[in-house]
């Protein structure tokens, strides 16, 4: 079934109605603020265990996502130059079949994730800038990359589905309280950093065969928005490594001394 997968309809539906990302991040964004005012004078709620099964409903996801997405990209990279993979027509490459299926179900998904942020608002948790910032740019970038066909789009597909599998597997552990202590929290974020810089690589090559190949079907103003972003991320996600793990220890240490 999913070999015989034709993603044409959905893509159809997705060219049609561009608006569709626009107004749930709209949503997302007054429903953030709402629920902040409405919990502003609450006790927390006590979710944790469905916080739990959402995490690991999450994780297991993203894991068959990228079981069925890396091997078609190691597939890739072996049969074809770099240059074809970042040039020619996905329809070639991933864009049908099972790939073509899980590449679809990762641009679908970015519509569930927005619903992490309602359990920090529930349980009165810090709501990061970064956080709201990374699920909003996620999602109107994965969409639009959908709709114009992006050649270089599983890189970002494979490297995501990774991250989540592992992300939201420990955000699991945290919720059931059952982390392992070497399962330090650095690692999650240092995955997270890892896929940041690979996805700024993967532009600024991008850039290279659009600027040197007038046949590649890179389009320019979605590699600008994956550079934009991506870089975005780098600086964020380093910023908050360093406030984290960094300033905190040493903070932590003045006080000891």
């Amino acid at each position: 079934m999913e070999k015989a997968y034709n993603p044409r309809p959905v893509l159809d539906y997705m060219k049609d109605n561009p608006l569709v990302p626009v107004f749930a991040c709209g949503s997302y964004v007054i429903l953030i603020f709402a629920g902040q005012y409405l919990m502003r004078n609450q006790q927390s709620w006590q979710w944790r265990r469905v916080m739990a099964a959402w995490n690991l409903l999450l994780s297991v996801f993203s894991f068959v996502g990228m079981a069925r997405t890396f091997p078609n990209l190691i597939h890739n990279l072996v049969t074809y130059t770099l240059r074809d993979n970042f040039c020619i027509d996905p329809r070639v490459t991933y864009g049908s079949g099972s790939t073509g299926l899980w590449v679809q179900l990762f641009i679908l998904s970015k519509f569930p994730e927005l619903f992490d942020t309602f359990f920090i608002v529930i349980h009165k948790k810090p709501l990061i800038f970064l956080h709201w910032y990374h699920h909003i740019t996620v999602l109107l970038f994965c969409w639009h990359s959908y709709v114009t066909t992006s050649p270089p789009g599983i890189f970002f597909v494979v490297m995501n589905y990774s991250v989540h599998a592992s992300m939201y597997f420990y955000y699991f552990l945290m919720a059931i309280k059952m982390r392992p202590k070497w399962l330090d929290p650095m690692i999650i974020t240092t995955f997270q950093i890892s896929q940041m810089v690979v996805g700024v690589a993967v532009t600024l090559t991008g850039f290279y065969y659009y600027s040197t190949d007038k046949a590649c079907k890179i389009e320019r103003e979605n590699n600008t928005a994956a550079f934009i972003m991506y870089g975005s991320y780098l600086f964020l996600f380093l910023q908050f490594f360093v406030a984290r793990y960094y300033k905190a220890k040493t903070t932590k240490n003045r006080k000891i001394a």
